[in-house]
């Protein structure tokens, strides 16, 4: 399963990369995790290792297959190494949830808030 909380949410600019797939609701994560505005899309980290307070960040919930999965790799830039997939902790009852993790340094970013929010 894959949670995403961006540009891949339903009614933004690349829903399209999840039409064949399976949404399974609406969620948050546990309050670990901050996001940030790089400028067209938003960057999700571990709060923690930063040293920042975590918050609760809105999303969606996925179930995908290998094939989704693989281009979602591509269009993460995960072989760039802009994202990585991992790994989250969402609230409820799931296990083996992963969403994309932002790579570079958020440093002069924006906040985003819990909600990134729809774009078109």
């Amino acid at each position: 399963m894959l949670f995403v909380y961006g540009t891949l949410k339903r009614g933004d600019v690349r829903d399209y990369l999840l039409a064949d797939q399976w949404f399974v609701e609406e969620i948050r994560t546990a309050a670990l995790y901050r996001m940030f505005n790089t400028g067209s899309y938003p960057a999700l980290i571990e709060a923690r290792p930063l040293g920042l307070e975590g918050r609760s960040i809105v999303g969606e919930l996925w179930q995908i297959d290998r094939a989704c999965l693989v281009r979602l790799d591509e269009e993460e830039g995960v072989g760039e190494g802009l994202y990585e997939r991992r790994a989250i902790e969402l609230l409820g009852e799931y296990d083996a949830v992963e969403a994309y993790f932002y790579v570079p340094t958020v440093d002069g970013m924006p906040d985003c808030g819990e909600y990134w929010p729809v774009v078109r």
